[in-house]
């Protein structure tokens, strides 16, 4: 948990420093891309503490659903039709059912536990 933390700081604080300037033409890629790469974060935290957490899956996972953004939001530009709205929908409702399965998790980790037990009669 704590290397995710980490990560993520590391993350932010390299995006802020960084002098990269991404073309207009391509911030539309980039902004899938990243939106993609975040529904597999939140779903990879959310099987970590469900404790099915595998590193293969979220890898794959991370980088094609990452590559089907950026192909559909390409294959739409080819098309003249606007696929980001598509992209955005779908991962968007992606990421808060993840959100909404780790609140769940959380809520029922630290939820107080019923330590009286039925009885039989």
């Amino acid at each position: 948990m704590i290397a995710i933390l980490i990560g993520i700081a590391v993350g932010l604080i390299a995006a802020k420093t960084s002098s990269v300037h991404i073309p207009p033409g391509y911030s539309i890629y980039v902004a899938m891309g990243i939106l993609a790469a975040m529904d597999s974060v939140f779903g990879g935290f959310g099987s970590y503490m469900s404790k099915n957490f595998r590193l293969k899956i979220f890898v794959t996972g991370l980088f094609s659903n990452a590559a089907i953004a950026v192909g559909l939001i390409y294959l739409g530009n080819l098309l003249g039709i606007d696929l980001s709205i598509a992209v955005i929908v779908v991962f968007g409702s992606r990421i808060i059912q993840n959100f909404a399965i780790i609140r769940r998790l959380l809520l029922n980790k630290f939820e107080k536990k019923d330590t009286i037990k039925g009885r039989k009669n």
